[in-house]
């Protein structure tokens, strides 16, 4: 048996296609068919059905996938532990995080990495839709969520919470009221995530407070948009403090309700079920956490 051909075979599943995987394993495409072709010709069954558009396991080949692939996976997670004992970082670290988090808090943590392991790669997909971990072999996923985090076959790992405000810019200020209370957002336009149907606040003396996201005036996941917005005086956004520090401290933006604190964003990283973590990857989780930890 030619257990290369078996490696292969898990890798054109894992990466969902022939192409993929050649390109995860750097072969040609025809080396990867011909392992798959010699394997099912030794087993004397059929393991892919071959489309234009998809590739569909044979009930043989779901089997033999989901016996082999978990011993693979931990055979390469024990050699990449072995390689790694010698403290060297190299390869390639696939990231995938929302725009709003990576944009401001995963570049600096990147480039150190960069600058401490010449033989590191580090690709960083910033997103404005969530990312399934295992769509693109992802080491990473970073989510960001302020309720129940959804189900995952992965490991959620808790990083850190983000402080967020709401803001709006004088010129809209002038124009109406500023709100002394959250109940006087209510007949506000307001500037809302795609998710949102109600912004939680937290009065000083614990007092929770609820408002309907029913009809905002505007409604985007990319905070990007949502602080455009409010910068040109179109409403009230609810925006990760550290997205909008330099807008409020040129005068662009002013907080409200200050007295009042909104419910954060939980940050969790999203890791593969593996029984050992790469150490690039451990390196990198360190660093954002301590890096977080630093004045700014």
């Amino acid at each position: 048996m030619d257990w290369d051909d078996l490696d292969i075979f898990c890798n054109v599943i894992d990466h969902g296609s022939f192409s993929g995987a050649a390109r995860a394993l750097r072969r040609p495409k025809s080396s990867v068919s011909a392992s798959v072709a010699r394997l099912e010709a030794r087993l004397g069954t059929r393991l892919i059905e071959r489309t234009t558009r998809r590739l569909r396991l044979t009930e043989a080949g779901e089997s033999l996938y989901r016996e082999m692939s978990p011993l693979f996976a931990h055979l390469r997670e024990a050699l990449a532990a072995a390689a790694a004992m010698d403290e060297s970082v190299s390869g390639h670290l696939r990231i995938a995080a929302p725009y709003e988090f990576g944009a401001h808090h995963l570049g600096a943590v990147a480039c150190e990495m960069l600058a401490q392991h010449p033989s590191l790669e580090i690709d960083i997909d910033v997103e404005h839709q969530p990312v399934n971990l295992f769509d693109q072999q992802y080491d990473i996923v970073f989510t960001m969520v302020d309720k129940d985090l959804p189900s995952t076959s992965g490991v959620a790992k808790r990083v850190f919470s983000l402080e967020r405000g709401l803001f709006a810019s004088p010129a809209f200020l002038e124009e109406v009221e500023p709100p002394v209370t959250p109940y006087g957002l209510k007949n506000m336009p307001l500037l809302a995530a795609a998710s949102d149907t109600e912004w939680s606040l937290v009065d000083s003396s614990g007092g929770r407070h609820s408002i309907q996201v029913a009809a905002p005036r505007l409604r985007s996941s990319n905070a990007g948009i949502r602080l455009q917005a409010a910068l040109a005086g179109l409403g009230v956004a609810r925006i990760t403090a550290t997205y909008c520090e330099p807008s409020l401290e040129a005068g662009k933006l002013i907080r409200l309700l200050a007295d009042y604190e909104c419910a954060p964003l939980r940050v969790y990283a999203l890791l593969p079920a593996r029984r050992l973590m790469p150490l690039k990857v451990k390196l990198f989780l360190d660093m954002l956490e301590l890096m977080s930890r630093m004045p700014s």
